[in-house]
């Protein structure tokens, strides 16, 4: 369904990106956001996943400035290749990679953003400061709590597991506290609860957040 293309950034770097068009006329972009696995293919299952709902998906290779075209899988020495690939970028060029992803978007109408584990994170950091968003949802993004202190200036949902155990629940009460406006689900499941290719996958808690992630989204679109 999809194909790769290549991104512009502000800052003049390319990257890559997966992008998955819908059949009929879209109803807006979606940037997808990776995990700290790259745009492998669970990733890219999700961006088909948005494109069979009617958006314009774009996931943005965010590995690509120090590793083009990495991607891993999610056990043993695939996830230590994807945490040593994460700690090797640059966080204050991340935003360049997803505004380029959002302004590719854009060419499908009003833009939303949703993002999974370190994507999760980037999803609220977005919402906070990024233009040319209507929405966003973050996944167990455990860097939020450290900057709950942001306000939102989009709308936002927040999912979260109640078994995460690199989440604790007092951060995710923190956030909760710090911003009463921002709906949190919680669900009993761990970190990874949406990817079916994790061993920490909960069908019954992916349904639920996807059903509340698209009906958010289409209340925004």
């Amino acid at each position: 369904m999809g194909e790769n293309v290549t991104l512009t950034c502000a800052d003049g770097v390319t990257i890559g990106a997966y992008v998955a068009k819908p059949a009929g006329t879209p109803k807006g972009g979606m940037v997808v956001i990776q995990e700290i696995f790259g745009v492998n293919h669970h990733i890219r299952a999700v961006a088909d996943r948005y494109a069979a709902e009617g958006y314009f998906a774009v996931a943005p290779a965010l590995f690509d400035r120090v590793a083009p075209g990495i991607e891993t899988g999610y056990d043993g020495d695939e996830r230590k290749k994807g945490s040593e690939t994460k700690a090797k970028v640059d966080n204050s060029k991340v935003p360049y990679d997803v505004k380029a992803a959002i302004a590719y978007a854009s060419q499908a109408g009003k833009v939303g953003l949703v993002g999974y584990c370190w994507g999760g994170t980037i999803a609220f950091q977005a919402a906070c400061d990024f233009d040319g968003l209507v929405a966003a949802v973050g996944y167990y993004g455990s860097g939020i709590a450290a900057m709950a202190d942001k306000k939102p200036k989009i709308p936002l949902i927040l999912h979260f597991g109640d078994k995460d155990q690199s989440i604790p629940m007092a951060d995710v009460e923190k956030i909760k506290a710090a911003r009463p406006e921002v709906p949190a689900y919680v669900y009993s499941a761990g970190h990874g609860f949406n990817c079916d290719e994790r061993g920490s996958f909960d069908q019954a808690a992916a349904d639920l957040a996807k059903t509340r992630t698209l009906d958010f989204f289409s209340k925004h679109f």
